[in-house]
């Protein structure tokens, strides 16, 4: 972490290859959409070498290329996986997407990681810290993964990385501040006329030498007499910071008693707080100036990960059980340990099909061996009815990503990551082990999609490729989920947001052929009678042939909620054979399946059987079906329908200070709030029963609501009786659109 001059060590579009688990280091980015991860990896792979000038590898792409779809959007839509080497190191940089609607790909990111690395932009001080990147850091400390912050866009106009670092303090640090402090001052050209001070350099607050990359090339020099002043304040409370986090519980004695501390054992010390994740340093980094090789601080980053974070010797791997759930003892991460090895993400390559990113935990993953795939290995809402599956699959190809290209690899020891080819039916989730030792991993969660898209396929072409496609995207991405609703026979694709639903779309065009229409999102409604009624049902037909004779009489009485159909005969006398009782049954069923009104599923009666009459030689099973179904009808005729609607119960998780404003919304979806509690430290959880019709799109509405800072649950509770104005505009939109008009 000091100033010490590096060597190139890499060579533009080589993937290292890692001989040992304390040689690897695997740093997830994370931020803000907006902030500059991606600017960011991109500088660091040039400083590394590992991409030219022009920050593009060998075969003309960048380090984020992948199918089109992030250029077209000017925004990450998935992870991305940048190997780079320095001081003899495997850095794998894993570039996650910063916007919400992805953070699948974010949570792939976090498993695959040892350490993070929180970018956070200068430009955007109101939203740079967002409450879903707090979100992220808590889940970090959680798990105690290192993490460090980046400042980025430090070279725009009224910009202040003083500001940024008090703000990061203040919401990363809780009750310790003190644990997130910068190792390094910006330095700034000369203010221009537009307000404009580029940075030039950087200072650091150990070495107190000054960085200076305005020539081109980082060059060390002594800080200016104007430094002086905020450099001694800005160092003291750094050294104080990493002294109190010392294991040498008599440094701050020697300190505070006037004593020098060497630099060797800061260096030492603050290494070890960062690698356990106590101490959190704030760093600042710029891409190369034009003509440059070297992004501003970049160097620094690159020193930190190697110098600070941990290996993924030391980061403490998922627990591992046994098939049937038997816990066994903490893995280590050895090379030559057993295979215990993760899918973490799965993706669709054009030329070589299906590619599984896979971490290595254990053991090493070799191509062409045969290996034992077990379950999906998620949970969450949405995961947990997934069936689990296990079959041994023999490994193809392994390589490297790197931009558009897959660097081949021979193999891929524990600590490492690499692409697999054609890994069968594995999913993301899904553990790799011996087939002679199998085992499990222990699951990680996912979100539950809560946005739904009716699809259907634009035209007969489509129709036999929407299926294969839509099984492909969502393997992809478990993030999203299919659902073939048995009741409104719509196809439904269930997502995080607008943004995730407009990426899937553009793949199935894109990447699969498959040309669909949006149609709107049809409720799962019911019809139930509001009071007794009775029905004949009459068919009789005698013209040509066999005749068709059926008479049945029955009585239709509402039952509680949840009660479903009820049959009970009491025909008495014969006059309806017992052979044909079951047909007029069914064919009182077929029709509440049917519905008599509206077209939605009849539910909560009781409907009585008790007189009728048959003919010796002309009624039949087919006749006395349909007479049940007119019997019904009829008697629906007499009364009046209710529409009953289903109601969700919801949660919902916001800011205290966005409560009032969701209790309000959740008013006006004609909900009711049944309770709120505290849910930790300025967070409210608000219970509610809402209409399933008021919610459809509460996933985009909520995160509008509460500035990206809320999340929900949802379930089914029950259908309760629509009011009557709703009930009267589905009736009239129902009718408008069976009319055609």
């Amino acid at each position: 972490m000091g100033d010490k001059a590096h060597a190139h060590t890499g060579a533009a579009g080589r993937a290292p290859a890692a001989g040992h688990p304390s040689s690897i280091r695997n740093v997830v980015l994370v931020g803000h959409s907006g902030s500059g991860k991606t600017t960011l990896v991109e500088a660091l792979a040039q400083t590394a070498g590992a991409v030219n000038r022009a920050g593009r590898v060998e075969d003309g792409s960048t380090v984020s290329d992948h199918d089109g779809i992030e250029h077209r959007r000017q925004r990450s839509v998935q992870l991305s996986v940048v190997p780079v080497e320095w001081d003899g190191v495997r850095i794998n940089l894993l570039d996650t997407p910063g916007y919400a609607d992805f953070v699948g790909e974010l949570r792939a990111g976090l498993r695959a990681a040892d350490a993070a690395l929180f970018v956070v932009s200068a430009a955007q001080e109101a939203d740079a810290v967002a409450g879903a990147t707090r979100a992220v850091w808590e889940e970090c400390a959680a798990v105690g993964m290192p993490r460090a912050i980046v400042v980025t866009h430090l070279d725009t106009a009224r910009t202040s990385f003083d500001a940024m670092t008090r703000i990061c303090g203040e919401t990363f640090g809780g009750d310790d501040p003190d644990a997130v402090l910068p190792l390094y001052l910006p330095v700034h050209g000369p203010e221009g006329s537009d307000g404009h001070s580029p940075l030039t350099g950087l200072t650091g607050l150990l070495t107190q030498r000054v960085l200076d990359y305005s020539g081109g090339e980082r060059a060390a020099n002594p800080p200016a007499d104007d430094q002086r002043a905020p450099l001694t304040d800005a160092r003291n409370r750094l050294i104080e910071g990493i002294i109190a986090e010392s294991e040498d519980e008599t440094l701050m004695d020697r300190y505070l008693a006037g004593a020098d501390i060497d630099m060797a054992t800061l260096v030492g010390d603050l290494e070890r707080a960062v690698a356990r994740g106590t101490f959190h340093p704030v760093l600042a980094a710029a891409p190369a100036a034009e003509g440059a090789r070297q992004g501003i601080g970049t160097v620094e980053l690159l020193d930190l990960v190697t110098g600070g974070f941990p290996t993924p010797l030391e980061h403490p791997l998922p627990a591992v059980t046994t098939l049937h759930g038997a816990p066994l003892p903490a893995l280590g991460c050895d090379a030559g340990g057993p295979l215990v090895a993760e899918v973490v993400k799965t993706s669709s390559d054009p030329y070589v099909g299906r590619l599984s990113l896979v971490r290595v935990f254990s053991g090493t993953l070799r191509a062409d061996d045969t290996v034992h795939v077990f379950g999906h290995g998620l949970t969450g809402p949405g995961h947990d009815d997934r069936p689990f599956h296990e079959a041994e699959i023999r490994v193809g190809a392994l390589s490297a990503p790197f931009g558009k290209q897959q660097r081949p690899l021979t193999e891929c020891i524990a600590g490492d990551l690499a692409c697999v080819a054609r890994l069968g039916t594995a999913e993301t989730g899904d553990t790799l082990s011996d087939p002679d030792h199998p085992l499990l991993m222990e699951p990680w969660t996912m979100p539950d999609p809560l946005l739904p898209l009716a699809i259907e396929a634009h035209g007969k072409a489509d129709e036999d490729k929407l299926s294969e496609g839509l099984a492909r995207l969502v393997a992809e991405d478990p993030t999203m989920r299919l659902e073939q609703n048995p009741d409104t026979h719509q196809v439904v694709l269930w997502c995080l947001g607008e943004a995730q639903l407009d990426v899937a779309l553009d793949r199935l065009r894109s990447r699969y052929g498959v040309q669909v229409d949006a149609v709107p999102h049809r409720v799962a409604l019911r019809e139930t009678f509001t009071g007794p009624a009775t029905g004949r049902g009459r068919h009789v037909k005698q013209s040509g042939g066999h005749g068709q004779y059926a008479i049945c009489e029955i009585d239709v009485e509402p039952l509680p909620p949840g009660s479903g159909i009820e049959f009970i005969d009491k025909v008495v006398g014969g006059s309806v054979p017992r052979q044909f009782i079951p047909s007029i049954e069914k064919g009182v069923r077929a029709q509440a399946a049917r519905g008599v009104a509206t077209g939605h599923p009849l539910v909560d009666l009781r409907v009585t059987l008790r007189d009728g009459k048959s003919h010796s030689v002309d009624s039949s099973d087919a006749a006395f079906q349909t007479a049940g179904a007119l019997a019904l009808r009829e008697a629906a005729s007499e009364t009046a329908i209710q529409l009953l609607e289903p109601v969700a119960e919801i949660s919902v998780l916001v800011p205290d200070d966005c409560v009032g404003p969701v209790m309000s919304d959740l008013s006006g979806r004609r909900g009711r709030v049944v309770g709120t509690e505290q849910s930790g430290a300025g967070r409210t959880l608000v219970r509610a029963e809402v209409p399933e019709l008021e919610i459809g799109r509460y996933a985009v509405d909520l995160r509008s609501l509460s500035h990206g800072t809320g999340r929900f649950d949802r379930a089914y509770a029950r259908h309760e009786a629509m009011p009557a104005h709703p009930s009267d505009r589905m009736r009239e939109e129902q009718h408008i659109t069976a009319n055609g008009t």
